[in-house]
């Protein structure tokens, strides 16, 4: 087996990955990951025994327990380059031996959900409402560094995505990934359903214009416009994605949950976005005490 080397998986003098300063044993199989850093402690202040906290920059982590289901709760901060970061490293805790730096003869799948804040982009998905991603399409560019190939569905949904909104070279390469069905499959009831566009920042890539102009004006109205079969564009985001398309590759269960906090189409923005999270976040741990 190839020894990988200190360049490239850096671990710190404490035996921890680098970014996250974690060691193996302080993460658990089941991880919420949260944008927002303070939102670990909106996470596991439900828990009911909390056994490990740390915090390096962004990257946050409390492991915890409710009842017997032990969970770690992860921020990776804004953007698909640092869900980069957090999903290699996650793999790595579980999957590469850090004595002899070399990828484990048997592989542990990781089960990654996302609890975050996303825009509606159909009128029908209001503010406060719950999304669970069924895909993430990534107009960021991220997945086209590694070898990732589509299946059939993902093929003919990207084809038709790039013909409808008209994006491709220069501007980006979308790409495509699903969300884990064995995930998924429980987050049904009180969620709407449908793909998650992950944008690669705020403004221009989500269509707003506040000083500069677009090179892509009717991206919204495009996007809410596309379907393709019995799929249709619910919300856009920064991360969902990079989970998925990472997750995949690596083998790990992925589901991004999303409370929406602001309907692009109506032009609504929730009164009280704190409580909808909060909501989301109760909901979610409920289901996952229950896997």
């Amino acid at each position: 087996m190839n020894r990988i080397a200190e360049s490239e998986l850096i671990i710190n003098s404490r035996g921890a990955v680098y970014h996250l300063d974690l060691r193996p044993e302080e993460l658990a199989t089941t991880i919420i990951t949260v944008g927002d850093q303070d939102r670990v402690k909106e996470v596991s202040k439900h828990f009911d025994s909390i056994e490990y906290t740390s915090q390096h920059r962004e990257f946050v982590t409390n492991t915890g327990y409710i009842g017997k289901k032990r969970i770690s709760v992860v921020s990776t901060g804004i953007g698909t380059d640092n869900i980069d970061i957090v999903l290699n490293e996650l793999d790595a805790l579980v999957n590469i031996d850090f004595n002899t730096r070399t990828i484990k003869p048997t592989l542990t799948p990781l089960t990654v959900i996302r609890v975050g804040t996303s825009g509606s982009l159909q009128a029908d998905v209001p503010v406060d409402s719950f999304v669970a991603s069924t895909h993430g399409l990534g107009i960021d560019n991220l997945l086209n560094f590694y070898r990732y190939e589509n299946n059939d569905e993902e093929s003919q949904l990207l084809s038709a995505f790039v013909t409808h909104v008209k994006m491709g070279h220069p501007l980006s390469s979308p790409y495509i990934a699903n969300a884990g069905p064995a995930v998924l499959k429980h987050f049904v009831e009180g969620f709407h359903h449908g793909i998650t566009v992950t944008c690669p920042g705020f403004y221009g890539p989500q269509g707003r214009v506040l000083r500069l102009g677009l090179t892509n004006a009717d991206l919204i109205d495009r996007l809410t416009e596309f379907s393709y079969g019995n799929h249709r564009i619910t919300n856009f985001e920064m991360e969902t994605s990079a989970i998925y398309g990472l997750g995949k590759l690596l083998g790990h269960h992925c589901l991004s949950l999303n409370a929406i906090v602001a309907n692009r189409v109506q032009k609504t923005f929730s009164k009280d976005g704190a409580a909808a999270v909060e909501n989301l976040i109760i909901k979610t741990l409920g289901v996952l005490a229950g896997m």
